[in-house]
């Protein structure tokens, strides 16, 4: 077997100015995508996971060093992501092995969509959380900034260990996608049915939405689950689209015959191992492990939510999301152990 494909040593620190607006998209779906188009019956898995999973990128060192959070007491034993996309003033892909450019330079990148999913130790359940770009928090060496602002100083380890401070839990496993990523892994699905509740215009991507059923190709979902301008809720609607758009593509994986399609399948595995970067601790021993476990997993067996807010308000000429973090910790400790708060248990 061959090794997985590792990412290139990172640039190094350099001064660079503030990213202007990129295209910004939902892309923690890549992880669900693999899992859900590896469940191809036993002997398909160890097949593809040991093809596909050797075309993966590893990013090393993506984790902090140093002590790190402890499980919750009760937690399930079962396994906590943290999915990313990037906003990069790259024009290349950055992620994935399409890559013809840095998964991070120091101020060049941000991370734009950040999701929290805890898979039970039975593979029977899914919990994702998201967290808002614009959440201020604590960024470790940093003082306190935008949440987004993590990888943009230090890269996956300080983006992973930012939220295990914030959250108080301990990350198993990071995965990365983006924006390039994101428009081949729709379109690869032969683009996917969401449902647009109301007419709106985006002033920012000068774009029509319009109320109805549409199948979005990668351009058109990615002006969805970007759109923040123009909704009501702004970023928390935003957040809203991501989580639907996600529940739509594992809904076309699962239910479109798209899994008994070989050449379809191929297509989507090809996407997925050109688009997605995953930390060098994932063997395709796990890949396989989970991808057999979540075979029967549906959509109503995954929850999704948002870290919840206290307010919004300006900090240092910066629009800012004030998070209740002692109701986030609780939240994430109920996902990892199975007991909602209050409980006792």
């Amino acid at each position: 077997m061959s090794a997985p494909r590792q990412w290139p040593d990172w640039a190094p620190r350099q001064s660079v100015r503030s990213p202007r607006r990129f295209l910004r998209r939902a892309l923690a779906i890549a992880l669900v995508g693999v899992l859900a188009l590896l469940g191809l019956g036993l002997g398909g898995a160890w097949w593809a996971t040991n093809h596909y999973g050797d075309q993966v990128t590893r990013i090393p060192d993506a984790f902090p060093t140093g002590p790190r959070p402890p499980k919750p007491e009760g937690y399930d034993g079962g396994t906590t992501f943290l999915l990313a996309g990037v906003d990069s003033r790259s024009k290349k892909p950055t992620t994935g092995t399409d890559a013809a450019a840095q998964l991070w330079t120091y101020g060049a990148q941000r991370s734009d969509t950040l999701m929290l999913v805890h898979l039970s130790a039975d593979e029977g359940s899914a919990s994702t959380v998201s967290i808002p770009r614009d959440s201020w928090v604590p960024i470790p060496g940093h003082g306190s900034a935008k949440i987004n602002a993590a990888f943009s100083w230090g890269g996956p380890s300080l983006l992973v260990q930012t939220v295990e401070q914030l959250t108080g839990t301990r990350v198993d496993h990071f995965g990365i996608i983006d924006w390039h990523g994101f428009r081949a892994l729709t379109d690869s699905v032969g683009g996917v049915a969401v449902t647009v509740h109301e007419d709106s215009y985006d002033p920012e991507q000068h774009r029509h939405l319009t109320a109805g059923t549409h199948v979005m190709n990668g351009e058109d979902a990615l002006a969805y689950v970007r759109q923040r301008h123009g909704l009501p809720g702004g970023e928390l609607d935003r957040i809203k689209h991501q989580q639907q758009f996600l529940r739509s593509l594992v809904g076309e994986v699962r239910g479109g015959g798209k899994l008994t399609d070989p050449r379809g399948t191929d297509r989507m595995l090809d996407a997925i191992t050109r688009t997605v970067s995953m930390d060098d601790r994932m063997s395709n021993g796990d890949l396989r492990n989970l991808a057999l476990g979540l075979r029967n997993l549906a959509a109503s067996d995954a929850s999704f939510s948002t870290a919840p807010i206290v307010r919004s308000e300006m900090i240092k000429g910066q629009y800012a999301l004030i998070l209740d973090r002692q109701k986030l910790r609780e939240t994430w400790r109920a996902a990892e152990t199975g007991h909602p708060p209050g409980t006792g248990k």
